[in-house]
């Protein structure tokens, strides 16, 4: 019988997406974690050629993943991966998206028309991956809340999802060894920024189905 290896939200027996990696150094502490990949896809929105150019990290944790058995995709949008040809027949028990970016089209994150490209791009998230849950499946986000970055309004964005917050707590990087949170966007696409306040955001899909029952 299987051991469960676990590393904080994460267990070896979940089914685990991962969107939007940059260095792939999230998937790598995973999978490192779990001492296998093989119930992890992980993807990111460039090509191969273009995340190693970003990320010089970004080939070792590949190769690391590669050997752990982890299913890697790239060019995968966060808005069409429900229909994605190797992604569409998929479910998974965590889907998760950390520090979600826009990229940066206007001057300062205070900027409103930023703040709704932000928004833009959790939306289509939030649609994508509720279609790609299974029946007990958990969205997560894991985002900056303080000022400006609060007025993302990440929970609010969940509800208009049709999902809710199950819950939402406190993210600590350190709990992740090895993993670092890169810009992916700019003049200094692998340089880390300031984590400070944030929490993974944790949503559930409450389908029609389910709410038939409590009819």
């Amino acid at each position: 019988m299987q051991e469960e290896k676990r590393i904080k939200h994460y267990s070896n027996f979940h089914k685990i997406l991962l969107v939007g990696e940059g260095d792939f150094s999230f998937s790598t502490c995973l999978a490192r974690a779990f001492g296998s990949a093989t119930n992890m896809v992980a993807t990111s929105l460039d090509n191969r050629a273009m995340v190693i150019v970003k990320h010089p990290t970004a080939k070792a944790n590949l190769e690391t993943l590669e050997n752990l058995q982890c299913t890697i995709f790239h060019e995968v949008d966060a808005h069409t991966m429900s229909t994605h040809p190797l992604l569409k027949t998929m479910k998974f028990d965590r889907i998760v998206f950390n520090f979600p970016h826009a990229g940066f089209y206007y001057r300062g994150e205070h900027n409103q028309l930023q703040i709704q490209l932000h928004q833009e791009v959790l939306r289509g998230f939030f649609r994508n991956a509720r279609n790609m849950l299974t029946i007990n499946g958990e969205i997560h986000v894991t985002h900056k809340t303080a000022y400006p970055f609060s007025k993302w309004e990440v929970e609010k964005l969940g509800e208009e999802a049709g999902l809710y917050l199950v819950e939402k707590v406190k993210f600590t990087k350190y709990d992740y060894p090895g993993y670092e949170n890169k810009k992916g966007d700019g003049l200094n696409s692998d340089g880390t920024f300031p984590v400070g306040e944030c929490s993974t955001f944790k949503f559930a899909y409450l389908r029609l189905s389910a709410l038939s029952i409590f009819a």
